[in-house]
């Protein structure tokens, strides 16, 4: 039996790992759960698989979940980052999943690598941040960092059995988001109620604003660099709008491995739980006779320009990568609520990117100290 630890078990990924692991009882318990501020599907949640610890982020709607809920003697009710920190290290957790939205995830990823926990990462953001610590720290402690975005998941398959020097690049596929094939001028005045419409996934809110301006494409960009050991100019983003292509590695010698499957992420999710095993995963199954076409084509990175700083953030390195994300955070959510317009999200971006004087090999403190540092700045700012 594995013991899993989910953080966002009420987000996107978080339901859905929680479906495979209702179908698949008998070889996973979950110990412990966490949610921002959905405590009623939490508690849902709870009641169902038996969890004996859960975390609420936020302390408001914590005291409200203690108020409408009581106390239950058979469960540690935590907040904060303090509880999230104490599920991560928990004796009896195997595998921490950490599906959080954001930079929140950073910490708990680091104290789930020191209690040598094996991870199985769906928060982009701490690689994209802080991957050139943790990768070798996960490394050291000899932790399996095993992705559970569907690019990364099919890049990490692709990889098997071959050796790293023999890779020539890794071919990173987006959909295109709702937006492919449409001009600035379409754009301008584009609400985030159409940027939520994706055509192919079901995600949450912020990832669904960053399809649409492909900052999403550039943030898995700093993922693969530091996931796969790769630089940047070996990573190449191809639109491929049907999704069936996950994503691929071309090798020396000029073949290219790709991994393909239904647009389900209950596929990586399924195998990030299970590595190094193969199990059953009741779903949709490709059907070639279906498939009309697979298409492909180059990134418009004039009309999406979130991807071309994604790769100059990582070119500069550093704390670059920090304020590109902590920047694209706070202006998603702003966009969200109709605050700004779309091309205000690269506009404030490329600003304080630029305007950033970068510290190379920075700490975790340094990191977590510039995040709070540029969202407080653009929340007065703008």
């Amino acid at each position: 039996m594995k013991n899993i630890c989910i953080l966002g078990s009420t987000g996107s990924i978080g339901t859905q790992a929680l479906d495979v692991i209702r179908s698949n009882r008998d070889k996973f318990d979950v110990s412990a759960v966490s949610c921002d501020s959905n405590i009623d599907l939490m508690k849902k949640q709870i009641d169902e698989f038996n969890v004996k610890y859960a975390v609420i982020f936020s302390e408001k709607h914590y005291k409200e979940y203690l108020k409408i809920y009581g106390k239950d003697k058979n469960i540690k009710i935590l907040w904060g980052m303090e509880g999230l920190k104490e599920i991560v290290t928990l004796n009896e957790v195997d595998f921490v999943l950490t599906s959080v939205v954001g930079n929140v995830g950073l910490i708990p990823t680091y104290e789930a690598i020191m209690a040598r926990k094996t991870i199985g990462l769906a928060n982009k953001e701490t690689l994209v941040t802080s991957g050139e610590i943790l990768m070798p720290l996960a490394q050291k402690m000899g932790v399996d960092i095993i992705p559970v975005d569907s690019e990364h998941s099919a890049i990490y398959q692709c990889l098997l059995g071959n050796k790293k020097s023999q890779v020539k690049k890794i071919i990173l596929t987006a959909s295109g988001g709702p937006f492919r094939g449409m001009t600035r001028k379409q754009l301008i005045d584009v609400k985030a109620s159409k940027a939520l419409k994706h055509p192919n996934w079901t995600m949450g809110r912020k990832i669904s604003i960053d399809s649409s301006t492909l900052m999403n494409k550039g943030l898995e960009v700093i993922e693969a660099r530091w996931l796969f050991d790769v630089l940047e100019d070996k990573i190449e983003v191809v639109v491929h709008p049907q999704s069936i292509i996950h994503s691929m590695v071309e090798y020396i010698d000029n073949s290219i491995i790709a991994q393909l499957g239904a647009p389900d992420m209950r596929g990586p999710i399924n195998y990030a739980l299970n590595y190094p095993n193969r199990t059953i995963l009741k779903g949709q199954s490709l059907n070639f006779g279906e498939i009309a076409s697979l298409t492909f084509e180059k990134p418009d990175m004039d009309t999406f320009p979130c991807l071309s700083l994604a790769y100059e953030a990582l070119k500069m390195g550093g704390t670059a990568p920090t304020v590109l994300n902590a920047s694209n955070e706070v202006l998603v959510y702003k966009f969200l609520n109709d605050e700004i317009d779309f091309y205000d999200i690269p506009k404030f971006i490329e600003k304080h990117l630029y305007g950033h004087k970068v510290k190379i090999n920075p700490s975790i403190d340094d990191i977590l100290e510039i995040d709070k540092m540029i969202r407080k700045t653009i929340n007065k700012e703008v």
